[in-house]
């Protein structure tokens, strides 16, 4: 669609500076290693992600966007069977991708050598906006194509995909944010979406939690298949976050997460 990836950049940037404005203003804990130790690592994942998912776009004859509306040309799909309005296609693939995202985490949880590529985003032992940006290239990559797959098979419109983009990436850096919210609107705003104090749990240490929240966007899938935990047993400033085995300087640093998921246990 024309202008998407200038859309799609101008919200990731608006909202990136505005949730760090925010944590800076009004943080939730105490960092244990500065900005300036971690954010050259995380933003230098990002970086290279980027790479990839343009690698990608050379080897792969189609992306997300581009799947929706090539689903759409040749009428593959659930949506492109069903004669449903344009807005209710819209809402019904933000919702089934946000699923099935929430899916997809539970599974790089539970399958090991999938756990071994996540594992770098938990690895970060401090939790704020570049945590959400922190995943290994070739999650990156699984991710994509399991995307793709999904769009082609819902024949999901590409605002639809658009908007779960954006959607998906502002409400990733809120709820990893460092910030620190009111306990009546924190109350308020899980009900619909997942807050930085409900997805800090998913950010212990302690594996009952760290197996739980999963969710990015919504907070109701984690309610409704009982994966959801309100607190963790530590309180939030008593929490130790990360991973146990890894409570020191190594996950701060470049090479090591990128090579981390082929360690030996």
């Amino acid at each position: 669609m024309e202008n998407e990836t200038i859309i799609r950049l101008s919200a990731f940037l608006g909202l990136f500076v505005l949730f760090v404005a925010a944590e800076t203003l009004w943080p939730r804990r105490a960092r244990t290693f500065t900005r300036t130790r971690r954010w050259p690592t995380n933003l230098a994942i990002v970086a290279i992600d980027q790479v990839v998912v343009r690698l990608m776009a050379l080897g792969l004859p189609l992306l997300a966007v581009g799947a929706a509306l090539d689903a759409g040309a040749n009428g593959w799909g659930l949506f492109n069977l069903t004669a449903w309005p344009a807005w209710v296609e819209v809402i019904a693939a933000i919702l089934i991708l946000d699923v099935a995202i929430w899916f997809q985490h539970l599974v790089f949880h539970k399958v090991p050598v999938l756990w071994r590529l996540h594992r770098v985003h938990h690895a970060d032992r401090d939790f704020d906006v570049t945590t959400a940006l922190r995943f290994h290239p070739i999650e990156i990559a699984l991710s994509m194509l399991i995307k793709i797959g999904v769009v082609y098979l819902i024949g999901a419109p590409a605002l639809g995909v658009i908007l779960f983009e954006i959607i998906l990436n502002g409400t990733a850096m809120f709820n990893h944010a460092n910030l620190r919210l009111p306990k009546q609107v924190d109350r308020i705003v899980r009900t619909v979406l997942v807050t930085p104090d409900m997805h800090r749990v998913h950010h212990s240490t302690i594996r009952a939690e760290h197996d739980s929240n999963y969710g990015f966007a919504l907070s109701i899938w984690d309610r409704l298949f009982r994966t959801y935990t309100p607190q963790p047993k530590g309180g939030h400033d008593g929490m130790t976050i990360g991973l146990e085995r890894w409570q020191d300087d190594r996950p701060a640093g470049l090479g090591w997460a990128l090579k981390f998921p082929f360690d030996k246990l």
